[in-house]
Parts: structure tokens; C-alpha cells; sequence
């Protein structure tokens, strides 16, 4: 493309920076805090105002954000000002008062502290202050939230629109606005104000929206203000860290790209202050990872041959760490994160597979070739089943253990003929895999299997040698084996 500036250089989407809370660090000073997080790598930080870091209504407030954003300037962190802190206001009523409270009075208290964080957030040259709603009382209908919300928000906006701070509003569960369409209609019931914007974080996304993650992060697009990172499961309002619950994390980062979001986007973990140097140094693991696994995909699906190349690049970009749990979302059954990586780059392939399949694994080291047959059931239907089985045959002809376990995995499950299976079974008794990682094991156990199990422990009895347990678990729980589950 060229215009009246001439040639036009196409830019390639990146990945939005990633930020880490100060509500996860409570237990440390903040200028330890911003400075374990920068050493980390990070881009920035979501400041929570609080007694314990930066106190709004400290009386040496100014001289505070000077040092604060001195440490933020020196260090070249962005920042978003969080306003969530439990027990600012109220010390025995956790987020109390909120804007939807019963009383004119205790709204006024919430009101101020939004419009001091706005002049706070000013200071600080930072992106966003974010807010949320509050836990309606009993007994207040929903029209009554909606005029006193309505009415708060104004007088914030009003202070943010004379210093210009945008404001990010966060759909809270258990909060009146507790999902992303509260937010939107709010804005609706304003007028659209610019400045008035959306906070999200992914992990409510997974627990409590109806929309997955990335509909939903498409769905706030541009309004898109300031994000929040988490894992959770869903219906279960509990943050963990990524790999502990469901979210997809490369699908959230990649529609985050998609979207054009070059905001913070902060790992939100307010319960793990305990561990937080630890806790922050995975979580910016996993998060290269999420961006690089995004990206890789979003190249793969637009070039099929450059996972030639991106392929052996997983293991240097995401890892070699055990998944968290044993079954990731991309269905991965007790491997590695960078397993889970090419696992998602064979199912991006488009079309025929066949050729791309075969020479990832044959050209591949072992780590390469793990990932190839932990992938099979992805690219199922586009690869042959016979080139397939070619790939599980190999692999357990090997004597290396990751190889055997990776080759046993749904796809073995599902295509390969019972004798193959029953040896293949054998060999991981035999070599030390664990039953576990051989997929289908219940359904697919005869008797033949518990005969040929029973002989290889009698052997070992004979020999003085110990029979590993899995063996003695196998035959106990197969007391009363099941029909054969495929062909002899």
C-alpha cells in the first residue's frame, strides 16, 4: 500500500504488555514490590489504593505519589489505579461502603474516594482508574441501584473528564453490575460517555459470563480499558494462578490482538501474597507462552509451512514444565507446556496434514515427537489412520519412557487394534510408565490384557523382583474384566 507519505510498512499485531498487582504483593513494601516486578519483566503494575501501599487519605500524600512515581518513571512501568481494596473504608465491612449503598452518605464516601483516585491516577500519568459497582443491599430493587449508580459515576466522571483519566468499570460477581452487559447498558443510560470505559478480567469471564473469553473481550473491543489476568473455574469465584483452572490462555491473548488492546493487561491474584515473587515469575512464564503460542497459531493458520519452524521453537518459548493440572484445555494428558503448545499448532493446521505430520515427527527430537503424538487426536479426520498408528507404532517400539506415555494417548485409544494396544500396555509396565498416562485404560482392559499382566507379575515374583504397583492395581481393579474393546 502507498500513500502521500510513501510506502506503508504492514506491522505485525502484538501482544498487549503484561502488568502484575500490588494486591498480590500486600505482604511487601511497594518500592519492593515495583521493583520485583519490573526485575521480572513486567511492563507495569495495577496499583491498589490501600493503607498499606499508597493511602489515599495519607496526609503526606504528595510527597507518597512522588516517590511512587519516581519508582514507576525509573523503572519504565506503566500503571492503572485499582480501587478494590477490602477494608479501606470500612474496617469491618469488607468493600463497604460501595455506590448502590442505602445511605446518601455512605455513597458520598465511595464517591470521594473514586474522584480522589481519579487526581491520584493524574499524577501519576496513569492509563485508568478501575471501579466497580458494589454488592447491592437487601431488599433495594434494581431500579433504585441503577439511579444511585447512575448518579455516583457522574460525579466520578465529572472529576475524570476535568483531568482527562479515563475511568474502567468492572463487572464484579456478586456485584449488581456483575457481567459485561451491566457495564454496557450503564454506559447506555449515560450517554456513551468516552471516558467511561470497560475493566475486564478473563478469569470472571470463565466463571460467570455466558460468552466465552474471547466473545467477550471482542465484545468490549475498543471500550477495552484495562484487563485483569486470571485463572478460575466456573461458577467459583476463586483467582488462580494460569493452569489451575480453565482459561484459555492463548485464545484470551490472542483475542486481546485481535481486538487491538495495547493496554496493561495485570495479573490479578490478591490471595497469594505469600508466594508472590514465586507466583509473579510463573505467571510471566505463562504468559510469554500465551503470547508466543498466539501468535505461532495465528501464523499457522495463515501459513500452514511455517510450523516447520515454529514447531521446535515451543519448548524455548513456553517451557518444559509440567502442565497445571494433569488435563490442560487443549487436551493434553500428563505432559509438558510445551506439549500443550504443539499440540495447538497441529490442530491450527488447515487442510491435508498428512505430510507437514509425518515429517514434524521423523525430522523432530524426542520432545518434537511427543508433541506430534500427544497431537494426533487433533488433526484426527485429516490425517490417515494408518499414518497415524505408523507414528504410535514407532514410539513404542522406543525404549523412552515420555515417548511410550505419549504414544498411548486418545488416539491409540481410538485406532489402535487390541493387540497392539495390550503390548503397548505391557511395555509401559515394563519400562516404568505409569497406567495413568495410557488413556482408554478401563474401557479397553480384557482379559487377555489381565492374563499377560498376570504373567509378567508371576515372572517378577519368581525372579525376586518386585512387581510395580500399577500391575497389582490393574489386576485388583479388573477383578471383573470388561468385554474386549476392539479387534485381536
Amino acid at each position: 500500500m502507498t500513500g502521500a507519505s510513501g510506502p506503508q510498512r504492514r506491522t505485525e499485531p502484538t501482544a498487549p504488555r503484561f502488568g502484575y498487582g500490588t494486591n498480590g504483593f500486600a505482604d511487601h513494601r511497594l518500592r519492593d514490590a515495583i521493583a520485583v516486578i519490573a526485575d521480572l519483566g513486567y511492563a507495569g503494575v495495577a496499583l491498589t489504593l490501600d493503607h498499606g501501599h499508597l493511602d489515599p487519605f495519607a496526609a503526606d500524600l504528595p510527597r507518597r505519589l512522588d516517590a511512587v512515581r519516581s519508582e514507576l518513571d525509573g523503572r519504565d512501568l506503566g500503571v492503572v489505579v485499582e480501587t478494590g481494596a477490602r477494608y479501606l473504608l470500612d474496617p469491618r465491612r469488607k468493600h463497604h461502603p460501595t455506590l448502590v449503598s442505602t445511605s446518601e452518605e455512605d455513597r458520598a464516601v465511595r464517591v470521594d474516594l473514586l474522584r480522589r483516585a481519579v487526581r491520584i491516577a493524574a499524577d501519576l500519568g496513569a492509563e485508568c482508574v478501575s471501579f466497580w459497582s458494589g454488592v447491592l443491599p437487601p431488599g433495594t430493587d434494581d431500579a433504585t441501584a441503577w439511579r444511585r449508580l447512575q448518579d455516583g459515576v457522574s460525579r466520578v466522571l465529572d472529576e475524570a473528564s476535568r483531568l482527562g483519566v479515563p475511568l474502567g468499570m468492572e463487572p464484579e460477581p456478586g456485584m449488581f453490575v456483575d457481567r459485561l452487559d451491566g457495564v454496557l447498558d450503564l454506559r447506555a443510560r449515560l450517554g456513551e460517555p468516552d471516558l467511561l470505559r470497560v475493566t475486564l478480567d478473563l478469569g470472571h469471564c470463565v466463571g460467570f459470563e455466558s460468552d466465552s473469553v474471547a466473545e467477550c473481550v471482542r465484545r468490549a473491543g475498543p471500550l477495552l480499558v484495562n484487563v485483569q489476568l486470571d485463572d478460575m473455574l466456573p461458577g467459583v469465584h476463586e483467582h488462580l494462578e494460569f493452569g489451575d483452572g480453565v482459561l484459555d490462555l492463548p485464545d484470551a491473548i490472542g483475542a486481546l490482538v485481535d481486538v487491538g488492546y495495547r493496554g496493561l493487561a495485570a495479573v490479578e491474584l490478591p490471595r497469594h501474597s505469600h508466594a508472590a515473587p514465586d507466583v509473579a515469575a510463573r505467571s510471566i512464564v505463562a504468559l510469554r507462552g500465551g503470547a508466543w503460542t498466539a501468535d505461532a497459531l495465528r501464523r499457522v493458520r495463515g501459513t500452514p509451512s511455517a510450523i516447520r519452524t515454529l514447531f521446535p521453537a515451543a519448548g524455548r518459548h513456553c517451557g518444559r514444565g509440567p502442565l497445571r493440572p494433569a488435563v490442560d484445555p487443549a487436551g493434553v494428558v500428563h505432559g509438558t507446556t510445551d506439549d500443550a503448545a504443539r499440540v495447538r499448532l497441529l490442530a491450527a493446521l488447515a487442510g491435508d496434514a498428512a505430510t507437514e505430520i509425518a515429517d514434524l515427527y521423523r525430522y523432530g527430537d524426542d520432545a518434537e515427537k511427543r508433541g506430534v503424538l500427544r497431537g494426533l487426536s487433533t488433526v484426527d479426520g485429516r490425517l490417515p489412520v494408518e499414518a497415524g498408528l505408523e507414528l504410535v507404532r514407532d514410539a513404542l517400539r522406543s525404549n523412552d519412557t515420555r515417548l511410550v506415555a505419549a504414544a498411548l494417548g486418545p488416539y491409540a485409544a481410538a485406532h489402535l487394534d487390541q493387540h497392539g494396544w495390550r503390548h503397548g500396555v505391557l511395555k509401559c509396565l515394563f519400562v516404568g510408565v505409569p497406567l495413568a498416562a495410557v488413556a482408554g485404560l478401563d474401557d479397553r482392559a480384557d482379559a487377555e490384557l489381565l492374563r499377560m499382566v498376570a504373567d509378567f507379575a508371576a515372572e517378577r515374583r519368581a525372579a525376586g523382583r518386585a512387581v510395580p504397583s500399577d500391575a497389582e492395581r490393574l489386576l485388583a481393579d479388573q477383578a471383573e474384566p470388561a468385554e474386549p474393546g476392539g479387534t485381536s
